[in-house]
């Protein structure tokens, strides 16, 4: 049986956040997993080519995204970040345009594979499929904000995996040295890829801030309101100018890698049930009943409206043009325009 997180039924207020704040939180928990979901049945069923989940991720990013300034801050997130983008202001529609790789996708226009996030207007920056590049891009944003003296953060995701790779270390060096506004958050779901967490590293990750000389922190990644409360902490030291943050969530993949792996070559079934008791999304909906600021018969209802949300969104991106053949050419070559130079 699921149990809330540990502690009193009214943390969510202690730490500043109304009913209302929680119970949002709690929805775009529950808006992305229902998506992962139903963009999982789609490429099953061939209407889309591939999907890399984040189902068991969604507590710590939809938490992280609300101590964030979201009209202000920098984003990178990584490819599971499905709550995250949402929670900073992606629509289902647009990331449903994304999976279907349709011309009106705010990310490429049907050009990059699913995941990798991109939307100007909310200043989430273009991922790569090259993992863990967007750390040393988040760290060049604080250093342009710090040296602009402009109030605002760069944020960005990555796994343990991709914290073994030289632009992790690269990057964490250089905003260490230089006391950078920017906040880089590992989801620490247990496996890259198939290598188990106990192959991968031989400590910490979060105590390899240590050696860059600054604040390096683990925390539950299943329990939103703590991780809720440790980037609201970075965040305030970024701006204080006190520099960065490496916050550790420790969280668990319930789903496979991608649509392309059969992840029980690796792990038992049992090891992931024995994950799945601890989901952070199941376990914040009922503190959030115990706390008397959410029902069943309220959660009913939030279901039905999301499937409603979905399926337009599913139909409108199935039935929109894809991108023109010579829209392959775009932003490739100069074409002699003010805009092309």
């Amino acid at each position: 049986m699921n149990q809330p997180p540990v502690g009193s039924l009214s943390r969510h207020r202690e730490l500043g956040l109304s009913d209302e704040d929680a119970v949002q939180m709690y929805a775009k928990m529950r808006t992305a997993r229902m998506f992962d979901e139903r963009v999982l049945l789609l490429q099953r069923a061939g209407k889309i080519n591939f999907h890399v989940s984040g189902i068991g991720q969604e507590a710590a990013q939809v938490a992280a995204a609300w101590a964030l300034d979201r009209d202000r801050d920098y984003f990178l997130p990584y490819y599971r970040d499905y709550g995250f983008v949402l929670s900073v202001g992606m629509t289902l529609r647009e990331l449903m345009l994304s999976v279907f790789a349709k011309a009106e996708d705010p990310t490429s226009g049907g050009r990059q594979m699913p995941g990798h996030f991109g939307h100007k207007r909310l200043r989430i920056v273009t991922g790569s499929s090259p993992v863990t590049t967007q750390v040393p891009h988040a760290v060049g944003i604080a250093l342009a904000a710090k040296m602009k003296g402009e109030q605002r953060v760069s944020f960005v995701t990555f796994g343990e995996g991709s914290s073994n790779q030289g632009d992790f270390h690269e990057g964490c060096n250089f905003a260490g040295v230089h006391k950078l506004p920017v906040i880089l958050m590992c989801e620490n779901n247990q496996y890259a890829i198939s290598v188990p967490v106990h192959k991968q590293l031989g400590g910490k990750v979060a105590d390899r801030a240590i050696g860059y000389g600054f604040t390096g922190l683990r925390v539950d990644g299943n329990d939103p309101l703590a991780v809720y409360g440790v980037v609201k902490e970075a965040h305030r030291r970024a701006l204080a100018g006190e520099g960065p943050t490496l916050v550790e969530a420790m969280m668990y993949r319930l789903s496979p890698h991608s649509t392309s792996d059969n992840d029980l070559a690796y792990r038992t079934k049992e090891e992931v049930d024995e994950n799945r008791a601890k989901d952070g999304v199941l376990c914040f909906r009922q503190y959030l009943i115990d706390a008397g600021a959410w029902s069943v018969e309220k959660d009913e209802e939030l279901t039905a409206a999301i499937r409603r949300e979905l399926d337009e969104a599913t139909k409108y991106a199935d039935e929109a043009p894809f991108p023109e053949a010579e829209s392959t050419l775009l932003h490739v070559y100069a074409d002699g325009s003010e805009g092309g130079k």
